[in-house]
Protein backbone atom coordinates (compact mmCIF):
# COMPACT_ATOMS: atom_id res chain seq x y z
CA UNK A 1 0.00 0.00 0.00
CA UNK A 2 1.49 3.32 -0.91
CA UNK A 3 2.07 5.77 1.47
CA UNK A 4 -0.52 8.80 1.15
CA UNK A 5 0.96 12.05 0.85
CA UNK A 6 -0.21 15.69 -0.98
CA UNK A 7 -0.23 15.96 -4.47
CA UNK A 8 1.86 18.43 -6.10
CA UNK A 9 3.09 18.86 -10.10
CA UNK A 10 6.47 19.75 -11.59
CA UNK A 11 4.85 20.71 -14.96
CA UNK A 12 2.35 18.39 -16.22
CA UNK A 13 3.61 15.48 -14.35
CA UNK A 14 1.40 14.88 -10.64
CA UNK A 15 3.64 13.70 -8.19
CA UNK A 16 2.47 12.20 -5.11
CA UNK A 17 -1.16 10.99 -3.74
CA UNK A 18 -1.25 8.16 -5.98
CA UNK A 19 0.37 9.57 -8.89
CA UNK A 20 2.24 6.86 -10.78
CA UNK A 21 5.84 7.06 -9.67
CA UNK A 22 7.95 9.53 -11.50
CA UNK A 23 11.25 8.58 -13.25
CA UNK A 24 13.57 11.35 -13.05
CA UNK A 25 17.53 11.79 -14.19
CA UNK A 26 19.97 14.69 -14.60
CA UNK A 27 21.90 16.06 -17.86
CA UNK A 28 25.58 16.16 -17.14
CA UNK A 29 26.56 18.32 -20.28
CA UNK A 30 27.50 21.88 -19.94
CA UNK A 31 24.37 23.73 -19.22
CA UNK A 32 25.05 26.62 -21.49
CA UNK A 33 25.69 24.52 -24.07
CA UNK A 34 22.11 24.14 -25.15
CA UNK A 35 22.34 21.84 -28.16
CA UNK A 36 24.12 19.20 -26.34
CA UNK A 37 22.18 19.78 -23.50
CA UNK A 38 18.98 19.06 -25.39
CA UNK A 39 20.65 16.25 -27.45
CA UNK A 40 20.95 14.65 -24.03
CA UNK A 41 17.80 15.16 -23.26
CA UNK A 42 15.94 14.28 -26.43
CA UNK A 43 17.56 10.89 -25.47
CA UNK A 44 16.43 10.54 -22.27
CA UNK A 45 12.87 10.94 -23.18
CA UNK A 46 13.39 8.44 -25.90
CA UNK A 47 14.04 6.05 -22.71
CA UNK A 48 10.65 7.09 -21.23
CA UNK A 49 11.87 9.32 -18.51
CA UNK A 50 9.23 11.91 -17.14
CA UNK A 51 11.44 14.79 -15.57
CA UNK A 52 15.06 15.62 -16.05
CA UNK A 53 16.82 18.04 -13.56
CA UNK A 54 19.47 20.04 -14.87
CA UNK A 55 22.38 22.06 -13.20
CA UNK A 56 22.18 25.73 -13.41
CA UNK A 57 25.26 26.96 -11.17
CA UNK A 58 25.58 30.50 -13.47
CA UNK A 59 24.27 33.22 -14.77
CA UNK A 60 25.25 31.27 -17.97
CA UNK A 61 23.04 28.15 -17.23
CA UNK A 62 20.46 30.04 -16.53
CA UNK A 63 20.53 32.08 -19.72
CA UNK A 64 20.60 28.81 -21.75
CA UNK A 65 17.94 27.48 -19.59
CA UNK A 66 14.91 28.99 -21.52
CA UNK A 67 15.60 27.37 -24.98
CA UNK A 68 16.31 24.16 -22.81
CA UNK A 69 12.71 24.48 -21.55
CA UNK A 70 11.52 25.29 -25.00
CA UNK A 71 13.55 22.71 -26.69
CA UNK A 72 12.11 20.04 -24.09
CA UNK A 73 8.92 17.42 -23.81
CA UNK A 74 9.19 16.74 -20.38
CA UNK A 75 9.43 19.31 -17.21
CA UNK A 76 12.95 20.60 -15.99
CA UNK A 77 14.00 21.03 -12.67
CA UNK A 78 16.51 23.64 -12.27
CA UNK A 79 19.35 22.27 -10.32
CA UNK A 80 20.29 25.36 -7.61
CA UNK A 81 22.38 25.70 -4.39
CA UNK A 82 23.95 28.62 -2.81
CA UNK A 83 23.05 31.89 -4.70
CA UNK A 84 19.43 32.84 -4.42
CA UNK A 85 19.08 35.29 -7.80
CA UNK A 86 19.87 31.58 -10.07
CA UNK A 87 16.96 30.37 -8.42
CA UNK A 88 14.75 33.19 -9.31
CA UNK A 89 16.65 33.30 -12.98
CA UNK A 90 15.72 29.56 -13.16
CA UNK A 91 12.17 30.49 -12.73
CA UNK A 92 11.60 32.92 -14.96
CA UNK A 93 13.49 31.08 -17.97
CA UNK A 94 10.57 28.09 -17.17
CA UNK A 95 11.82 25.73 -14.46
CA UNK A 96 8.82 23.48 -13.65
CA UNK A 97 10.37 22.75 -10.28
CA UNK A 98 13.64 24.09 -8.29
CA UNK A 99 15.82 21.62 -6.34
CA UNK A 100 17.23 23.72 -3.53
CA UNK A 101 17.41 23.89 0.57
CA UNK A 102 15.72 27.23 1.74
CA UNK A 103 18.33 27.33 4.16
CA UNK A 104 21.15 27.55 2.37
CA UNK A 105 19.80 30.47 0.35
CA UNK A 106 20.44 33.03 2.31
CA UNK A 107 18.17 35.68 4.94
CA UNK A 108 14.61 34.91 5.14
CA UNK A 109 13.74 37.76 2.73
CA UNK A 110 15.98 35.65 -0.17
CA UNK A 111 14.19 32.84 0.47
CA UNK A 112 10.90 34.62 0.31
CA UNK A 113 11.88 36.50 -2.84
CA UNK A 114 12.81 32.94 -4.58
CA UNK A 115 9.15 31.30 -3.52
CA UNK A 116 7.56 34.57 -4.81
CA UNK A 117 9.51 33.84 -8.14
CA UNK A 118 8.29 29.93 -7.94
CA UNK A 119 4.91 31.40 -6.90
CA UNK A 120 4.37 33.61 -9.65
CA UNK A 121 5.83 30.97 -12.35
CA UNK A 122 3.94 28.06 -11.38
CA UNK A 123 7.01 26.42 -10.22
CA UNK A 124 7.31 23.41 -7.45
CA UNK A 125 10.45 23.06 -5.31
CA UNK A 126 11.68 19.98 -4.29
CA UNK A 127 13.84 19.89 -0.68
CA UNK A 128 17.16 18.04 -1.25
CA UNK A 129 19.01 17.30 2.12
CA UNK A 130 21.99 15.50 1.44
CA UNK A 131 23.93 13.53 4.20
CA UNK A 132 27.09 14.93 3.18
CA UNK A 133 26.53 18.23 3.43
CA UNK A 134 24.00 18.77 6.68
CA UNK A 135 24.22 21.92 8.78
CA UNK A 136 27.00 21.93 10.68
CA UNK A 137 24.92 22.61 14.01
CA UNK A 138 23.14 19.33 13.23
CA UNK A 139 26.83 17.54 12.70
CA UNK A 140 28.37 19.04 16.11
CA UNK A 141 24.81 17.86 17.99
CA UNK A 142 24.88 14.32 16.36
CA UNK A 143 28.52 13.80 15.88
CA UNK A 144 27.89 12.10 12.49
CA UNK A 145 25.48 11.90 9.55
CA UNK A 146 22.40 9.66 10.57
CA UNK A 147 18.85 9.37 10.21
CA UNK A 148 17.68 12.17 13.16
CA UNK A 149 19.88 14.48 11.76
CA UNK A 150 18.73 14.23 8.33
CA UNK A 151 14.78 14.24 9.06
CA UNK A 152 15.55 17.46 11.72
CA UNK A 153 17.00 18.84 8.82
CA UNK A 154 14.67 18.59 5.97
CA UNK A 155 11.54 19.12 8.37
CA UNK A 156 14.09 22.62 9.43
CA UNK A 157 13.44 23.69 5.55
CA UNK A 158 9.82 22.37 5.03
CA UNK A 159 9.26 24.70 8.13
CA UNK A 160 10.99 27.86 6.21
CA UNK A 161 8.76 27.11 3.09
CA UNK A 162 5.95 26.28 5.27
CA UNK A 163 5.94 29.94 7.06
CA UNK A 164 6.37 31.68 3.77
CA UNK A 165 2.75 30.08 3.33
CA UNK A 166 4.51 27.71 0.30
CA UNK A 167 3.26 23.75 0.38
CA UNK A 168 3.59 22.80 -3.08
CA UNK A 169 7.16 21.28 -2.81
CA UNK A 170 8.80 17.52 -2.48
CA UNK A 171 11.32 16.13 0.19
CA UNK A 172 14.59 13.88 -0.44
CA UNK A 173 16.78 12.75 2.33
CA UNK A 174 19.81 10.92 0.07
CA UNK A 175 22.83 9.22 1.21
CA UNK A 176 25.26 6.80 -0.48
CA UNK A 177 25.23 4.58 2.44
CA UNK A 178 21.67 2.44 2.02
CA UNK A 179 21.10 1.49 5.64
CA UNK A 180 21.36 5.06 6.13
CA UNK A 181 19.36 6.55 3.46
CA UNK A 182 16.45 4.05 4.12
CA UNK A 183 16.22 4.67 7.78
CA UNK A 184 16.44 8.67 6.99
CA UNK A 185 13.46 7.94 4.41
CA UNK A 186 11.21 6.13 6.91
CA UNK A 187 11.64 8.50 9.70
CA UNK A 188 10.68 11.68 7.45
CA UNK A 189 7.77 9.47 5.70
CA UNK A 190 6.16 9.40 9.49
CA UNK A 191 7.37 12.63 10.58
CA UNK A 192 5.14 14.47 7.40
CA UNK A 193 2.64 13.74 4.43
CA UNK A 194 5.14 15.30 1.73
CA UNK A 195 5.45 13.90 -1.53
CA UNK A 196 9.35 12.43 -1.60
CA UNK A 197 11.84 11.90 -3.78
CA UNK A 198 13.90 8.57 -3.35
CA UNK A 199 17.36 8.00 -4.10
CA UNK A 200 20.64 6.29 -3.20
CA UNK A 201 22.93 9.41 -4.44
CA UNK A 202 26.40 8.60 -5.53
CA UNK A 203 25.44 4.99 -5.44
CA UNK A 204 28.63 4.31 -8.09
CA UNK A 205 28.69 2.71 -11.43
CA UNK A 206 26.62 0.86 -13.62
CA UNK A 207 26.40 -2.45 -11.72
CA UNK A 208 27.86 -1.32 -7.92
CA UNK A 209 25.35 1.39 -8.08
CA UNK A 210 22.00 -0.40 -9.59
CA UNK A 211 22.61 -2.63 -7.10
CA UNK A 212 22.64 -0.56 -4.14
CA UNK A 213 19.80 1.38 -5.79
CA UNK A 214 17.77 -1.57 -6.18
CA UNK A 215 18.36 -2.84 -2.93
CA UNK A 216 17.89 0.78 -1.43
CA UNK A 217 14.85 2.35 -3.34
CA UNK A 218 13.47 -1.27 -4.06
CA UNK A 219 13.19 -1.96 -0.26
CA UNK A 220 11.40 1.92 0.43
CA UNK A 221 8.54 1.38 -2.29
CA UNK A 222 8.26 -2.19 -1.21
CA UNK A 223 7.08 -0.22 2.01
CA UNK A 224 5.12 2.14 0.26
CA UNK A 225 7.58 5.14 0.61
CA UNK A 226 8.38 7.40 -2.37
CA UNK A 227 6.87 9.50 -5.38
CA UNK A 228 9.21 9.91 -7.35
CA UNK A 229 12.62 8.11 -8.35
CA UNK A 230 16.81 8.80 -9.77
CA UNK A 231 18.76 5.89 -10.26
CA UNK A 232 22.19 8.03 -9.72
CA UNK A 233 24.83 5.77 -11.34
CA UNK A 234 28.53 7.45 -12.74
CA UNK A 235 26.92 6.29 -15.99
CA UNK A 236 25.00 7.52 -19.40
CA UNK A 237 21.71 9.16 -17.69
CA UNK A 238 20.27 7.34 -19.84
CA UNK A 239 21.26 4.25 -18.63
CA UNK A 240 19.59 5.45 -14.91
CA UNK A 241 16.70 5.63 -16.66
CA UNK A 242 16.47 1.83 -17.83
CA UNK A 243 17.74 1.24 -14.60
CA UNK A 244 14.67 2.91 -13.16
CA UNK A 245 12.34 1.66 -15.04
CA UNK A 246 13.33 -2.28 -14.76
CA UNK A 247 13.61 -1.33 -10.70
CA UNK A 248 9.63 -0.14 -11.26
CA UNK A 249 8.39 -2.63 -13.63
CA UNK A 250 10.13 -5.80 -11.09
CA UNK A 251 7.85 -3.90 -8.54
CA UNK A 252 4.69 -3.88 -10.44
CA UNK A 253 4.35 -0.31 -10.17
CA UNK A 254 4.97 1.13 -13.75
CA UNK A 255 4.70 -0.95 -17.02
CA UNK A 256 7.40 0.00 -19.93
CA UNK A 257 8.74 -1.59 -22.73
CA UNK A 258 9.61 -5.26 -22.86
CA UNK A 259 10.35 -7.79 -20.02
CA UNK A 260 12.77 -10.01 -21.24
CA UNK A 261 12.76 -13.15 -19.06
CA UNK A 262 15.95 -15.32 -20.27
CA UNK A 263 17.96 -18.05 -18.28
CA UNK A 264 21.29 -18.01 -17.56
CA UNK A 265 22.25 -20.26 -19.97
CA UNK A 266 24.54 -23.70 -19.14
CA UNK A 267 25.48 -26.95 -21.41
CA UNK A 268 22.07 -27.60 -22.15
CA UNK A 269 21.79 -24.34 -24.45
CA UNK A 270 21.00 -24.45 -27.98
CA UNK A 271 22.14 -21.14 -29.24
CA UNK A 272 23.92 -18.77 -28.06
CA UNK A 273 21.52 -17.41 -25.20
CA UNK A 274 23.36 -14.31 -23.38
CA UNK A 275 24.37 -12.71 -26.78
CA UNK A 276 21.03 -13.13 -27.82
CA UNK A 277 19.80 -11.30 -25.14
CA UNK A 278 22.32 -8.97 -25.56
CA UNK A 279 20.93 -8.24 -28.90
CA UNK A 280 17.38 -8.14 -28.45
CA UNK A 281 18.00 -5.62 -25.79
CA UNK A 282 19.37 -3.24 -27.75
CA UNK A 283 17.18 -3.79 -30.69
CA UNK A 284 14.03 -3.54 -28.39
CA UNK A 285 15.19 -0.80 -26.39
CA UNK A 286 12.53 1.61 -28.44
CA UNK A 287 9.76 -0.38 -27.63
CA UNK A 288 7.53 1.20 -25.39
CA UNK A 289 4.21 -0.92 -25.36
CA UNK A 290 4.20 -3.08 -22.11
CA UNK A 291 4.79 -7.07 -23.64
CA UNK A 292 7.06 -9.77 -22.07
CA UNK A 293 9.40 -12.15 -24.21
CA UNK A 294 10.88 -15.79 -22.59
CA UNK A 295 14.37 -16.41 -24.15
CA UNK A 296 15.27 -19.85 -22.80
CA UNK A 297 17.93 -22.07 -24.01
CA UNK A 298 16.63 -25.61 -23.69
CA UNK A 299 13.33 -26.96 -23.41
CA UNK A 300 13.96 -28.31 -19.19
CA UNK A 301 12.15 -24.55 -18.97
CA UNK A 302 11.30 -23.05 -21.68
CA UNK A 303 8.05 -24.31 -22.36
CA UNK A 304 7.03 -23.19 -18.64
CA UNK A 305 8.25 -20.11 -18.85
CA UNK A 306 6.73 -19.53 -23.03
CA UNK A 307 3.33 -20.33 -21.65
CA UNK A 308 3.53 -17.46 -19.25
CA UNK A 309 4.22 -14.74 -21.86
CA UNK A 310 3.17 -12.94 -25.24
CA UNK A 311 6.32 -13.88 -27.07
CA UNK A 312 8.61 -17.18 -25.94
CA UNK A 313 11.92 -18.89 -28.08
CA UNK A 314 13.06 -21.92 -26.95
CA UNK A 315 16.33 -23.72 -27.84
CA UNK A 316 15.52 -27.40 -29.46
CA UNK A 317 18.19 -30.02 -31.00
CA UNK A 318 19.84 -29.09 -34.13
CA UNK A 319 18.95 -25.12 -34.34
CA UNK A 320 15.12 -26.56 -34.53
CA UNK A 321 13.51 -24.30 -31.87
CA UNK A 322 9.98 -23.48 -30.83
CA UNK A 323 8.23 -19.83 -31.04
CA UNK A 324 5.50 -19.37 -28.84
CA UNK A 325 2.93 -16.91 -29.07
CA UNK A 326 0.56 -15.99 -26.71
CA UNK A 327 1.82 -19.16 -24.29
CA UNK A 328 0.97 -21.33 -27.44
CA UNK A 329 3.41 -23.04 -29.59
CA UNK A 330 2.93 -21.80 -33.10
CA UNK A 331 6.25 -22.36 -35.17
CA UNK A 332 9.81 -23.69 -35.23
CA UNK A 333 12.79 -21.41 -36.39
CA UNK A 334 16.67 -21.87 -37.23
CA UNK A 335 19.56 -20.52 -36.01
CA UNK A 336 19.50 -18.01 -39.28
CA UNK A 337 17.78 -14.60 -38.81
CA UNK A 338 16.45 -15.84 -35.22
CA UNK A 339 16.92 -12.29 -33.76
CA UNK A 340 15.82 -10.47 -36.55
CA UNK A 341 12.32 -13.11 -36.30
CA UNK A 342 11.73 -12.44 -32.62
CA UNK A 343 12.45 -8.35 -33.15
CA UNK A 344 9.99 -8.83 -36.14
CA UNK A 345 7.53 -10.79 -33.97
CA UNK A 346 7.70 -8.44 -31.15
CA UNK A 347 7.37 -5.33 -33.09
CA UNK A 348 4.31 -6.68 -34.68
CA UNK A 349 3.06 -7.77 -31.07
CA UNK A 350 3.30 -4.32 -29.75
CA UNK A 351 1.43 -2.51 -33.06
CA UNK A 352 -1.24 -5.38 -32.31
CA UNK A 353 -1.28 -4.20 -28.50
CA UNK A 354 -1.31 -0.35 -29.53
CA UNK A 355 -4.28 -0.78 -31.92
CA UNK A 356 -6.08 -2.32 -29.63
CA UNK A 357 -6.14 -0.21 -27.08
CA UNK A 358 -6.85 2.61 -29.64
CA UNK A 359 -10.26 1.03 -30.59
CA UNK A 360 -10.78 0.70 -27.23
CA UNK A 361 -9.81 4.16 -26.23
CA UNK A 362 -12.82 5.12 -29.33
CA UNK A 363 -15.48 2.71 -28.07
CA UNK A 364 -14.86 4.63 -24.26
CA UNK A 365 -15.17 7.69 -26.01
CA UNK A 366 -18.18 6.64 -28.30
CA UNK A 367 -20.11 5.36 -24.80
CA UNK A 368 -19.44 8.66 -23.20
CA UNK A 369 -20.62 10.67 -26.13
Amino acid sequence: MRRPSRRIHVGDVPIGDGAPIAVQTMTNTVTGDVEATLAQIRAIEEAGADLVRVSCPDEEATAALARIVAGAKIPIIADIHFHYRRAIEAAEAGAACLRFNPGNIGSKERVGEVVRAARDHGCSIRIGVNAGSLERDLLERYGEPCPEAMVESALRHARILEDLDFFDFKISVKASDVFLACAAYQGLAEACDYPLHLGITEAGGLIGGTVKSALGIGSLLWAGIGDTIRVSLSADPVEEVRVAFELLKTLGLRSRGVTIISCPSCARQAFPVIRTVEVLEERLAHIRTPLTLSIIGCVVNGPGEARETDIGLTGGGKGNHMIYLNGVTDHRIDDEGLVDHIVALVEARAREIEAAAADEGDGDMAAQG
